[in-house]
């Protein structure tokens, strides 16, 4: 097994033009996803209507949830087909196949006009989006850190920068929907608006990866390499560790995404209040990881994130009881801003070290899946069981209790994994 010719022939990239090329294309990737959670009050009434506007709300985020059951199976295609025919190449098929997913969703006709084709087809556009979304991570992560190996820790950083940054422009168009348009106008033809967006940007982030190269290290695998065949023999320990350091960043990064109808349904604050909280999020998660990953360069991935999961769980029931009890803008935004904080000092540690955790010829698929299991489990659901939790009990401190519900689960796989993840 060797490099190819073009590998070792090209020049080292430069750190901007691969992060641009990378992060771009990244960034679109989670703009096309989190604008569908921003925008579901409005969305259900397109497509999901019903007497309950509670069961409208739930139906959408089912089919959030949903796109997510998928997002496993993408991440074994995907991810295989990086770890044998190159990370570029999956990069492409990632950010296609989720154009494709939201130019569906922008030309669908509403419940009104095509009946029960509308919220299956709505279904079937998600699905291809979370199918998509199942090899973006991994894919990205592994290019990154495979050109950059001796930084990986900052530039890895950058994977949850650019999620930050979709965060930003999707919290960024749904309070401008929500200052200039009226409420009629957001429910007719409104919420659309972002969607157009995104799809007019993924064009640019798809001619950037046509002009990126492999990282040198990637070699070409021999006929018989199995990535998911030698995952499962020699590193299901692993697995388990990369799925259980997951866990909690990705419930609170559903539980940012799902404040704007939260805030809207059960605090009855204003919709512009409600995106400008999770868009100032979007703006701590960009600034703050990068700065965070070269800080874990100096003192070690290990304590940044055993201080942000013990601040979690010392603040969670008290932040939201504070949300609930006296609901307000200054509130919401302080309980947003320092879950986004929070999130940065562990999410920003968390891609270098599942890079960390698995040899190349296994890195993406091994990155994907165990991202992706995790993220289908406790993430994706996060707003319809918060949803579905409030309505039970009454509740509004359930999304406090769910967060630290998964807060222990983590905590236990960053303990077990501290040995591999203090090698820096």
């Amino acid at each position: 097994m060797t490099c190819t010719k073009q590998h070792r022939a090209s020049a080292p990239p430069g750190l901007l033009p691969t992060l641009a090329a990378t992060c771009a294309g990244n960034a679109l990737e989670w703009y096309d996803l989190v604008i569908y959670a921003f925008f579901a009050r409005y969305i259900s009434q397109t497509f999901f209507p019903a007497a309950d506007p509670t069961v409208a709300l739930l139906l959408t985020f089912g089919s959030f949830g949903a796109s997510f059951l998928i997002r496993p199976l993408g991440a074994v295609v995907l991810g295989a087909y990086a770890d044998r025919h190159g990370r570029k190449k999956a990069l492409l098929l990632t950010i296609g196949l989720m154009m494709l997913g939201t130019l569906m969703i922008l030309l669908m006709p509403g419940y009104q006009q095509i009946g029960l084709l509308a919220p299956l087809l709505v279904l079937l556009a998600r699905l291809i989006q979370g199918f998509s979304a199942g090899g973006e991570f991994g894919s990205s992560t592994t290019f990154l850190v495979e050109h950059f190996p001796a930084r990986r820790v900052f530039i890895a950083s950058w994977q949850i920068a650019t999620q930050g940054a979709s965060t930003v422009l999707a919290a960024g168009a749904g309070w401008l929907m929500t200052a200039w348009l009226t409420e009629p106008q957001l429910y007719a033809w409104g919420w659309r608006v972002p969607f157009i967006f995104g799809l007019l940007l993924g064009p640019v982030g798809l001619w950037m990866r046509r002009n990126i190269q492999e990282p040198p290290g990637f070699v070409t695998p021999g006929a018989g390499h199995s990535p998911l065949k030698l995952l499962m023999l020699q590193h299901k320990a692993r697995l388990l560790l990369a799925t259980g350091l997951i866990v909690l960043p990705t419930g609170i990064n559903y539980m940012i995404n799902f404040v704007p109808t939260y805030a809207m349904e059960n605090l009855h604050l204003p919709g512009s209040v409600s995106f400008a909280a999770t868009l100032s999020a979007g703006v701590v998660l960009t600034l703050l990881t990068p700065l965070v990953g070269m800080l874990a360069e100096r003192v070690g991935r290990v304590p940044l994130m055993a201080a942000a999961v013990l601040a979690l769980l010392i603040s969670l029931w008290p932040a939201f009881w504070l949300l609930t009890h006296r609901p307000s803008s200054a509130t919401l935004l302080l309980v947003v801003c320092w879950l986004a904080v929070t999130q940065s000092f562990y999410f920003a540690c968390v891609p270098s070290a599942l890079a960390d955790l698995f040899p190349i010829r296994i890195r993406t698929s091994g990155m994907s899946i165990g991202y992706n299991v995790a993220v289908t489990l406790f993430g994706g659901f996060a707003p319809m069981i918060c949803t579905l939790l409030i309505a039970l009990t009454g509740s509004l401190l359930a999304p406090a209790y769910y967060l630290l519900m998964l807060a222990p689960l983590s905590a236990a796989a960053l303990w077990c994994s501290r040995s591999a993840l203090a090698e820096r």
